[in-house]
């Protein structure tokens, strides 16, 4: 009888693209896998370790799978990802029931180290980070109309409260026909919305052709038959040239949809995160994006109560938020991390402080959210079918303005059977806060 695996994969869509990697090896290996990680004999915790709330879950995680492999439900535990990487003589001293601990540089063993577990022998093994596997066959695992396309591994950017580089490695782009390759081969497998991820996008292709690549795989990206859409995560705003913007316009098949983590817009706190720009510098940058690229919807991210933010600076960053209106944002508490060189900053803030002033953000866009929903009202919008809410008795999907997981979602009734990853235009009638609801037309 075959061994049954199990995964559960946390954090991010770039862990998700190296979780669906391993889940390939695993099967091809003769290994059957299996949804239900609590009737598996094998279950692997492919953690994140970026801040503390994502340790959290991780560590959670494996100490639950932890009690059923004591009630001798599960034979084996395997932890793999960030915060394996991250915390490698911490997890295989503080959690001895886990049976293998796996650096990112050794997930094409995964499949020798389970049966060594197995056979009753303990597996902790790291090999070096360039070694984590850029590409190879996947098994998707979100809805399969969509997928996750990863163009690049590591960072150069070392932001001083980011534990990334030290974690994932340098920067490396994978190779263009290598990107186009696999891009194709998912299309062909009923993919039709690629979304790009990277530490950083934007910086793609620096390393192997000395130059800011991004426009032109993006353009090579929108000749493949079959794409509807192609959305783009994680720009650094320094990266975001006139040729991208051109190319976003130019091309019907890329969502009029930017994800740019400014993280804050104050001078002195962006030059103490080692990165560049000011308010006038990014809100020009933001002006110059939506006058180019017609219809853009701008998503952000910020980090509130980073050490030495004053009332003051971060008035600032609440003021540039209300004054921008950005379409989407997300705006998260300074989480500090060991290792990292803000972490040995002067001027911590204190929890609540810092969990206040990100509050103070959050309500402040559910206000502009609702302005933007409202004048959605009466318009006619392309949307993806997700699912069926049996107990609303409507359907619900996303707009080319709503990243997976991320945004809101878009409800409508239908008087006819829809099909997951079919695409239909719905006339939206009603909002209920960051959510649009309407009829199929």
């Amino acid at each position: 009888m075959a061994i049954k695996v199990g995964m559960v994969s946390l954090g991010c869509p770039k862990n998700q693209v190296d979780a669906e990697i391993l889940l390939n090896l695993i099967k091809q290996d003769g290994f059957e896998l299996t949804t239900d990680s609590g009737l598996a004999d094998v279950v692997i915790i492919n953690t994140c370790g970026f801040i503390e709330s994502a340790k959290q879950e991780s560590i959670e995680n494996i100490l639950e799978f932890c009690e059923l492999k004591k009630e001798g439900r599960i034979k084996c535990i395997v932890v793999t990802g960030c915060l394996a990487e991250r915390y490698k003589d911490e997890i295989a001293k503080e959690i001895p029931e886990a049976d293998v601990v796996l650096g990112l540089g050794s997930n094409t063993q995964i499949c020798e180290a389970i049966k060594t577990a197995l056979g009753g022998e303990k597996v902790i093994q790291f090999g070096a980070k360039a070694n984590l596997p850029l590409s190879g066959e996947r098994i998707i695992s979100n809805l399969p109309f969509f997928a996750y396309l990863k163009i690049a591994e590591g960072c150069d950017n070392c932001c001083t409260y980011c534990a990334i580089p030290s974690i994932r490695g340098r920067y490396r782009s994978r190779p263009k026909q290598e990107i186009l390759e696999e891009a194709k081969s998912l299309v062909q497998n009923g993919v039709k919305e690629l979304i790009l991820v990277a530490q950083d996008t934007t910086k793609y292709g620096i390393d192997l052709y000395d130059e800011l690549y991004l426009p032109k795989l993006l353009d090579e990206l929108c000749e493949i038959d079959g794409l509807i859409w192609i959305r783009i995560l994680y720009c650094y705003p320094d990266g975001i040239t006139d040729e991208l913007l051109d190319v976003m316009s130019r091309q019907s098949k890329i969502a009029k949809y930017i994800d740019i983590p400014l993280q804050h817009v104050d001078a002195g706190v962006l030059q103490a995160m080692n990165r560049e720009g000011d308010r006038k510098s990014l809100a020009d940058l933001m002006n110059k994006i939506r006058n180019k690229v017609d219809g853009i919807v701008l998503r952000t991210t910020f980090i509130a109560g980073f050490p030495g933010e004053t009332e003051e600076q971060f008035e600032e960053l609440s003021q540039f938020a209300k004054d921008i209106k950005f379409d989407r944002l997300g705006c998260f508490a300074y989480s500090q991390e060991e290792g990292t060189p803000a972490a040995l900053m002067d001027g911590q803030i204190d929890e609540e402080t810092k969990q206040r002033r990100a509050e103070f953000i959050m309500e402040q866009q559910m206000f502009i959210m609702n302005e933007y929903n409202e004048k959605k009202i009466g318009s006619v919008i392309k949307v993806v079918v997700e699912g069926y809410d049996r107990y609303a008795k409507v359907y619900f999907g996303r707009s080319e303005a709503d990243a997976p997981d991320i945004d809101g979602k878009i409800f409508f009734s239908c008087s006819r059977p829809l099909s997951i990853g079919e695409f239909l235009d719905i006339q939206i009638d009603n909002v209920l806060d960051y959510d649009l609801f309407g009829k199929a037309l």
